[in-house]
Formats: structure tokens, C-alpha cells, sequence
């Protein structure tokens, strides 16, 4: 389990669910933080654009589980086999990450034309809730599928 770790919220949640189904964590940062978490492996690596995300990837393998609400890291992972969901809950799939890099992509041409969006809003108990409850479904869903596989 690979959490996308600079500037995530749930941090503590996951590393404590995922020590429920014995799933070992893996936090990776830029050297501008650190972060570190007992029952964690902190992987730290140099600072620049999308280190972080490049190390993900490199790292990722099928039926494990991403959590980032980087919508490129993502895709990349997802085209790996991964599980991803974000701080929120939602979870990324093949059928839906089109069209959140599209929406992202038009918000950027917006904001480079001048335009105003709205930041995020403000992080509430009920996020940290549904996050919980959808990232056990995710770890249940792949260890079940990761099962299956080692006994193919």
C-alpha cells in the first residue's frame, strides 16, 4: 500500500487500517518533508516535479493499493493494475479517470486565461469517515483478489 504522502490528510488512518488486514504501508515524501509513522516504511526521495509520483509508479504493482489525489499519478497506477482512491474516498477507475483529467486540464487553461476557481473545501470528520470506509473495502477487495491470483 503506497500513500502519496506529502500534504495527505489521512495518513494515520490509513497506516491503522491497513495494519488491521496486515497490509504494510509505504509513505513516500520529497526531502523537503518527512514524514514517518510507526508500522510504516518512509521512502523519501529527492526534491522535484513529480519525484514523489515517478517513485510511486516505479514502485506499484498490480492489486496494490495508491491513495493521492493526484489525478496523473492515478492514471499511471490504475494502467498498472493498482487500487486508487483519494483523501476523500473516491475511488479512480478506468471509467471514470478520463474525465477527471479532463476537468482537471480545463481548469488549468481556465486559471492560465485568468480565471478564478475555488480552492478545496474545508476538511471535514465525515471525508475522514468515508476515506475509512472505502479504503476497507479497497484492502478487502485486494487481498481477495491477490488470493485469488497466488492460486492460480
Amino acid at each position: 500500500m503506497f500513500i502519496d504522502a506529502d500534504a495527505c490528510p489521512v495518513v494515520d488512518i490509513a497506516v491503522f487500517v491497513s495494519s488491521q488486514y496486515e497490509i504494510k504501508p509505504f509513505l513516500f515524501c520529497d526531502t523537503s518533508h518527512l514524514i514517518e509513522r510507526e508500522g510504516a516504511i518512509t521512502i523519501q526521495v529527492a526534491e522535484g516535479r513529480d519525484s514523489v509520483d515517478f517513485a510511486i509508479v516505479n514502485a506499484v504493482s498490480k492489486f496494490d493499493i495508491v491513495v493521492t489525489q493526484d489525478y496523473g499519478l492515478a492514471a499511471m497506477c490504475l494502467a498498472k493494475g493498482a487500487f486508487v482512491l483519494n483523501q476523500n474516498g473516491k475511488e479512480f477507475t478506468d471509467e471514470n479517470i478520463d474525465q477527471m483529467l479532463f476537468f482537471r486540464h480545463e481548469n488549468a487553461k481556465f486559471r492560465r486565461a485568468g480565471g478564478k476557481t475555488k480552492g478545496p473545501k474545508k476538511r471535514t470528520e465525515k471525508n475522514n469517515l468515508d476515506f475509512e470506509i472505502k479504503f476497507r473495502q479497497i484492502c478487502e477487495r485486494a487481498m481477495l483478489l491477490k488470493k485469488e491470483n497466488d492460486n492460480a
